[in-house]
């Protein structure tokens, strides 16, 4: 049978009408059961702290369980892969960060494209790095190090946590922009390179501020500069790379992030639960314990900033001709 033009329009906008009565409805009573975070990492790492601290505030907040699922691998790529590949229903989301936007130049084939295949939901904090060097070495300023370096080519060696880690991608930014030869020394994780930068066999090291605050403080460590574009509150008296060195930033970030197809509404609303938390003095002291700086924002504003990174981060690593391991 054949509906007149006009009562056909009248159908169409009512199923309209209904479903978006259906999607607020659906957003007014999200989450009505738990919600799994998934972290790339081990449990006890900077980024799965942030998980579990919002993680936590969120819980309180909406009163339903946010439970941290660790699936470490694949550099963060085990993670992405399995919330790429959940159902877009709000109740999967991932903790975000620097590697999703290296990864993209580090891998060459990925079962995902992370900007593509994710809908940002909200930026949360980022954390620098500190550039340190062992007491031994004749420096005490960034404009120090760089004459040094530049006077000992090849010579002077920079440790990290690992191939294409966060420590290493600041030293290579570094390298970049000031113009030095620093021999790259990996290492399988941060413990180890610490151990040796403090041991004396290795001359710099660029560590997360949490992992290297405390023997800086101790003057185990002379701290440099930290990495981000301004001064840390726990460091106050320790000036930034960019303050010598125009234009430097860097810092690990992490955020929250959906299946791409998750309804709007859902990601909305989320988005204003964390907003509203980095907007709590509690929570925000929690952060700064460890080095957080607040990101906070729209999705938009996270999505322009996952572009940003992938972009940056993608010309860093054909530079220096990292590769993954």
């Amino acid at each position: 049978m054949k509906l007149p033009r006009r009562q056909f329009l009248r159908l169409t906008a009512g199923a309209a009408t209904l479903s978006a009565a259906s999607r607020i409805a659906r957003a007014q009573t999200y989450p009505s059961r738990p919600v799994r975070w998934i972290v790339g990492f081990a449990p006890g790492g900077g980024n799965d702290i942030v998980a579990r601290l919002m993680g936590q505030w969120l819980s309180e907040r909406t009163g339903q369980p946010f439970v941290i699922e660790n699936r470490p691998g694949g550099g963060t790529n085990i993670a992405t892969e399995a919330v790429v590949n959940a159902a877009p229903d709000g109740y999967t989301l991932l903790l975000a960060g620097l590697p999703n936007a290296s990864n993209a130049a580090l891998f060459a084939k990925l079962n995902f494209n992370f900007i593509r295949d994710i809908a940002p939901v909200a930026g949360i904090v980022r954390i620098p790095n500190v550039i340190v060097v062992n007491p031994s070495v004749p420096v005490k300023t960034v404009p120090e190090f760089i004459a040094y370096a530049k006077a000992n080519p090849g010579k002077v060696n920079m440790a990290s946590a690992g191939n294409a880690s966060a420590g290493h991608l600041s030293g290579e930014l570094f390298k970049m922009m000031a113009g030095v030869n620093l021999i790259h020394v990996p290492y399988r994780g941060n413990g180890p390179a610490l151990a040796d930068l403090l041991g004396g066999q290795v001359e710099v090291l660029f560590p997360s501020l949490p992992s290297s605050i405390e023997y800086i403080k101790a003057g185990k460590l002379r701290g440099l500069a930290v990495t981000s574009a301004k001064r840390s509150e726990a460091l106050p008296d320790l000036p930034t790379i960019g303050e010598f060195v125009q234009g430097y930033e860097m810092s690990a970030w992490f955020g929250a992030a959906a299946p791409k197809a998750t309804p709007h509404e859902m990601v909305d609303k989320i988005n204003k639960e964390i907003n509203a938390g980095l907007a709590d003095p509690k929570m925000m002291a929690r952060l700064a314990d460890v080095g957080g700086i607040a990101i906070g924002g729209s999705p938009a504003e996270f999505g322009r900033l996952i572009a940003d990174e992938t972009e940056k981060w993608a010309k860093v690593v054909r530079a220096a001709n990292i590769k993954a391991e």
